[in-house]
């Protein structure tokens, strides 16, 4: 099997996981947004694995979207 194999699977579980630490556990933030940004940042190196913008582009911009989300967060 190839790279892009495993890492989807890491990413799609590391996202499964980000959604429920966020909505079982609101109490442990940044740790659910901290998780679903490494699950995005996974999807988002198999998106241009694969060269396929759609991907690339929705991956982006919510792996984005979470980092800007923390840093306004933190540093306002």
């Amino acid at each position: 099997m190839k790279l892009d194999f495993y890492l989807k699977w890491i990413a799609t579980g590391t996202l499964i996981v980000g959604c429920f630490v966020n909505s079982a556990f609101p109490s442990m933030f940044p740790v659910g947004p901290l998780i679903l940004g490494a699950g995005g940042i996974i999807w988002l190196v198999v998106s241009c694995m694969w060269r396929e913008w759609s991907l690339i582009i929705t991956n982006g911009v919510m792996t984005a979207v979470g980092i800007l989300g923390l840093a306004y967060y933190y540093l306002s």
